[in-house]
């Protein structure tokens, strides 16, 4: 009887650690899932090609540090910097008001399975364009040249996805989406931008990506926001206004590691570069985009 006990014993602990195993692998696994769902850094010449002003190059260059990531945890939390500046084609060459962003994000794994995920975010972001002169010109128009742009706004985003013909030995997809809601009235912003702003913003966004064996080989992302707050000259149905949207495709080809060949076309209602958000225009963008790519295991 005290032999088979002994057995049982061995047995529950051998269950528990098996399962506390198990689980360090699984938050291992969306930690990582983490850090490829990021946004993508790039440098593109000439820049949104449609755009009221002319650009010799733009540049987008954002990351995470994550200060929790632990196999312990079903909750991560990581420091996210997100710099973007625009080179005028000008005789100076200047970026005239470089767009600062810098928050934090909490992430909290919903669910057991990486093959078919979901998560939630939480993030904090404090956006901001380094200049403090009045916003507005006398004559009510924006100053784009030296006027301060400061907003600070949460997001709560909920993402999940899908891999498809993960068992095929010679590559497979996945299906990655982003459903969300940006919310800024509750922290301080320019007051030159009530009324006039796209405080509230529904979010979604998809990818869909290649894996080969060796590498992530491509991906089609697609991304939209649109505005639902009260503005004082424009109807909730302004489309031209409160919508803006983005279609891009980025291929890695196999001697590059974390980098892609990038194209995009999108149309921007509210200009997301800080002071220049009254501009809308179409536009067209190509580069190199980089990230974290999913390689070889």
């Amino acid at each position: 009887m005290k032999i088979l006990r002994l057995m049982l014993l061995i047995y529950a602990l051998s269950m528990v650690s098996a399962k506390a195993q198990n689980q360090q692998e699984i938050n291992n696994e969306f930690i990582q899932l983490y850090k490829e769902n990021a946004d993508l850094s790039y440098i593109s010449p000439k820049g949104e090609i449609g755009a009221p002003a002319k650009y010799v190059i733009n540049g987008r260059l954002t990351t995470s540090y994550f200060l929790l990531a632990t196999e312990k945890l079903p909750v991560a939390f990581a420091v996210v910097p997100d710099f973007t500046v625009r080179v005028r084609d000008e005789k100076s060459a200047g970026v005239r008001t470089p767009s600062f962003k810098l928050g934090g994000a909490l992430f909290v794994r919903l669910d057991r399975s990486v093959p078919n995920y979901k998560y939630a975010t939480l993030k904090f972001t404090h956006h901001s364009n380094g200049q403090d002169g009045e916003a507005l010109n006398p004559d009510g128009s924006i100053n784009t040249i030296t006027g301060n742009f400061t907003t600070n706004y949460l997001t709560l985003s909920y993402h999940f996805g899908k891999d498809l013909n993960k068992e095929k030995k010679h590559g497979y997809y996945s299906l990655n989406h982003e459903a969300g809601f940006e919310w800024h009235k509750w922290f301080s912003y320019e007051k030159a931008l009530k009324n006039d702003y796209g405080f509230s913003r529904l979010l979604y966004s998809f990818s869909f990506r290649n894996y080969q064996p060796a590498k992530e080989q491509w991906r089609l992302n697609t991304e939209m926001s649109y505005a639902i707050n009260p503005m004082t000259e424009y109807a909730f149905s302004a489309i031209k206004k409160r919508l803006n949207a983005e279609l891009s495709f980025h291929y890695s080809f196999p001697f590059m590691n974390n980098s892609y060949l990038m194209g995009a076309a999108g149309y921007y209602g509210e200009d997301p570069y800080n002071i220049y958000y009254r501009d809308k225009y179409s536009y067209l963008r190509f580069g190199i985009s980089s990230g974290i790519l999913r390689g070889k295991k």
